[in-house]
């Protein structure tokens, strides 16, 4: 398997890990009678500090999804991967580096932490496409 391919798979399992831990920590609030199980906000804002954290980085991983998955399936199905796979893993460690930022604080400084990994990202995603359309 690839580096395009293993990235494009080890996304999917970083967001399945963080949705996982947003239901274990809802499931907990349910279950421990705490909280109706139909009476969660999509956007975490009801919930704790660190909810609040978890539901955005669980959701910056789908927002980014689409873009990610295009770039990194077209590479693999035009067979390019060769394009896209020196950044493959600097492209996923930006993108847990982010989640686990936004994870720890929301703090001046870890926003800008968390900026900077967003930033890499899509640089890399910039690079990927020019490359794949053979413009650089």
């Amino acid at each position: 398997m690839t580096p395009t391919a293993t990235v494009l798979l080890l996304y999917v399992a970083w967001f399945l890990l963080l949705l996982m831990t947003l239901g274990f920590i809802r499931t907990s609030l349910v279950m421990g009678g705490k909280r109706a199980a139909n009476s969660f906000a999509p956007s975490g804002d009801d919930m704790d500090a660190f909810g609040k954290r978890l539901t955005r980085a669980h959701a910056n991983c789908y927002e980014n999804l689409p873009a990610v998955g295009a770039v990194l399936l077209y590479a693999i199905a035009t067979n390019q991967t060769g394009l896209t796979d020196g950044l493959a893993y600097v492209f996923l460690g930006a993108r847990i580096a982010q989640s686990v930022a936004h994870l720890i604080s929301t703090s001046r400084l870890f926003v800008f932490v968390r900026f900077a990994f967003f930033i890499i990202q899509v640089v890399i995603l910039v690079i990927w496409l020019l490359k794949l359309l053979h413009w650089v």
